[in-house]
Formats: C-alpha cells, structure tokens, sequence
C-alpha cells in the first residue's frame, strides 16, 4: 500500500507543477521515512552523493559544453551544404540530406536539441523554398534530430550508463548500428515516400562538380576529426569517456574560437552559463532519482514486479512489447532524464531475470527516447523546431513527425527481437 501512496503523491507533486528533480526526492524521502523513520534523513543524503560521485559522469557537462561550443558555428549548416552536394542526384535529396546532416551533428555534438536547431534553421527555409511539402520538410528534420540521442556520444547513454552500473564506452559502441540503421531507415522512407508522391519534393536542377563536392568537405573536416579523435581514443582504450569528453569540449573550443572565429567572450560566458544550467538540472534529477529509486529497492517493488511478472506464465516477447510500450508511453509526459533514471531500477531487474543483457537494454531505451522527443506533449524536438522555424505552427509539426515515428517504432521492434544486432559490434572489441 505504501508504495501506492509514494507514486501517488509523485504524479501529484508533479501535477502541481513542482521542478521534476524535487518531486522525485520529496516523494523518495516520503516513502524512506514511512519506511525507515527518521533514518531517511540519512539514507536520502547519502543516496543522492552516492549517485553523483561517479567517475563517468565527469563526461556529461563536457559532452553538454561541446555540443554548446558547435552549436555555435556553422558546422551544423556546414554539414547539410556538403549533404546536399553529394545527394543532389536523390529525389528529396534535401530532405535526405537534413537526415544525414543530423546524424553527422549528432556524432558531433551528442545532443538532440541542438541538431534540430542548428540543421533545422537551414534545412526547413531551403526546402519550402525549393517547392517540398511542408509535412515532409519538418518531419525529416525533427524526426533527424532525435538521431543525437543514440549515435554516440550521447548524453542518455552516459546516465544510463552511471545509473545501471553498465560501461559507457561499451554502450557509446552499441548505439552506432542502431544509429547507422535509424539513419538509413528514415532515408528509406523519405525516398519512397516521395517517389510515390513526387509532389512532395520536386526534383532539385542543380548539379554539382566533383570539384565542388570535395570543395564541400572543406568546410566540415575539423568537425569529422573531432569524432574521430574523440570515439577513436574511447573505442583504442586510449581515454575513459570522461577523458574524451574534455578531449573533445577543448577541440570544440578550439574549432570555435580559431577555425571559425565566432566565440567572443560573452558568447562563451553565455555557453559556459548554458552548460552549467543544463549539466546541473541533469544531475539534480539523477541524483534525487536515485532516492526514489533507493526506496523503492527498499520495499522491493523491482522484485516483486519481477517475480509477478515471470510467474504470469507470459511469453517473453509479450512482456518486452508490454515494457517497450510503456516507455512510449512515459516518454510522452516524462522527459528522458527523468525516464533513464526512473524506469531503470525497476524495469532492469526484470529484464536481467529474462536473461537480457543490460547493455542491450540500454540500446532500446534510447531507441525508445528517440521516439519520446518526438511525440507530444513533451517532445521537445517538437518545439525546438518551431523556435528556429516560426512559420511552421507546432500542430503542423507534430502532425509531419507521425509517420517517422511509425518508421522508429520498426525500428525499436527490430532491435527488441533480434538483440543480437545491437550488441553485434560491442561483442567485437572484447
């Protein structure tokens, strides 16, 4: 019954419009005192320092100011220029280009937000110039985005990471072939899609040389060399991610600062100020989470969940369709913080007494993110896109991701059924 009460007067605290991070450590404390008295004051602090004093997140505000620091050039427009060069001959080349250009800047940057804004602002404008649907235009982008969260490096596989005790190299690894087949799936679709309505996306009469191919290249190598630095010396075993991550936030500051000359001292005040909110909002979540999270392993709720759900005599494909729908469904009202943090706990016992891997399960949560930034009422790709494009209204927006969301649900289904694929490539580097 206890239990009941705690999550009830979670979902309340949060209704009433409380900051995420305090209704998760409220309602934590809440259920450790019903639980333990007055050592929940000492059980609660201890849970949150325990949390964060990890190692691996070292690598999330890093991470966060690299993305920050490239948000803030051209690489991201840079990138969809060169895309467009080398797909001109592509029906929706544009569309297909944005694609390619998010996944590009994800690798670059590791966070959606910043993908969607920095590919969105050109993409979008050049397309609906360019005669191409406007459902088409948003969607590719805003869908593209969400590409950050699983090409590595990626900021929810480094939570996921610290809060399932699961290695963050092995993880950033996992997250390239979904991210390749996201990418190449969403493409698919696009090019289907409008070979079948060629209205959608007129077909593009300018060509491009080789020489102005190459030419393109020019103009995004610092951006490629800084991924391959940064996952190179992950993957060698040259640098932990933490490592690499202030490898990759000086490289950033570097390409900002000399190569494009375009950071003065009160834009890096402002991007340092960013970072900071956002690394410390993070944080604040994982580390009240885990209060919550404490209690709940106190009172059992993973094991008896388990145990319930294994005795049911179900299939296990029935309870992972069951567990991937029902992160759908959190991911639609819960941002992906709290969702990583929240959910794992509970679910991952679950999913190990089925005999999964818990990196495989990482790889699916993401997948499942992805689709959550996407949907409303809290995609926030959603309304990223509409800061950077005001003449696309957000019903229209979200109306034009509906179909990509069907093309990741595939998919995330392909993922949950053949785990092997995703833990493919990590299994070669052990």
């Amino acid at each position: 019954m206890e239990p009941l009460l705690v999550l009830a007067l979670l979902i309340v605290l949060i209704a009433a419009g409380l900051p995420i991070f305090l209704s998760l450590g409220l309602a934590g404390l809440a259920g450790l005192y019903m639980a333990r008295g007055s050592m929940a004051f000492f059980f609660a602090p201890s849970s949150l320092f325990g949390q964060l004093n990890a190692f691996e997140l070292i690598a999330l505000p890093l991470f966060i100011l690299m993305g920050n620091l490239l948000g803030a050039t051209p690489v991201g427009s840079n990138l969809f220029q060169a895309a467009v060069r080398w797909l001109h001959w592509l029906r929706g080349s544009l569309a297909i280009s944005s694609v390619g250009a998010s996944a590009v800047f994800g690798a670059v940057s590791g966070v959606s937000l910043a993908g969607v804004a920095a590919v969105g602002s050109i993409a979008v404008p050049q397309m609906l110039e360019r005669g191409y649907s406007r459902s088409l235009a948003a969607g590719a982008v805003v869908s593209a985005g969400a590409l950050a969260m699983l090409i590595p490096p990626s900021v929810p596989f480094i939570i996921y990471g610290a809060v399932a005790s699961v290695s963050v190299a092995d993880l950033f690894i996992g997250g390239i072939v979904p991210g390749v087949v996201l990418a190449l799936a969403l493409s698919l679709y696009i090019f289907i899609r409008v070979s079948l309505k060629p209205e959608e996306a007129p077909s593009v009469e300018q060509r491009f040389s080789w020489r102005e191919r190459f030419a393109s290249l020019a103009h995004i190598w610092h951006a490629a060399l800084l991924v391959l630095v940064v996952l190179g010396s992950i993957y060698s075993g040259l640098a932990t991610p933490s490592e690499a991550a202030g490898i990759g936030a000086f490289g950033a500051f570097v390409i900002a600062a000399l190569i494009f000359r375009c950071l003065t001292l009160a834009s890096f005040g402002r991007i340092l100020a960013s970072t900071a909110r956002v690394s410390g909002a993070i944080l604040l979540i994982i580390g009240c989470a885990k209060i919550f999270g404490d209690y709940l392993n106190m009172v059992r709720v993973p094991q008896l969940l388990t145990e319930s759900l294994t005795a049911s005599g179900l299939p296990d494909w029935a309870i992972l369709l069951a567990v991937m729908l029902l992160l759908i469904l959190l991911g639609m009202i819960v941002d992906a913080v709290s969702l990583i943090v929240v959910t794992t706990p509970v679910l991952l016992p679950l999913i190990q007494a089925m005999g999964y891997d818990p990196l495989w399960f990482g790889i699916v949560m993401v997948l499942n993110l992805e689709i959550a930034v996407i949907t409303p009422p809290v995609g926030l790709n959603l309304y990223a896109l509409r800061g950077v494009c005001p003449e696309l209204s957000v019903e229209e927006i979200i109306k034009s991701a509906l179909p990509f969301v069907a093309v990741q649900f595939l998919v995330l289904m392909l993922f949950v059924f053949f785990p092997s694929i995703s833990l493919w490539l990590p299994s070669l580097m052990h």
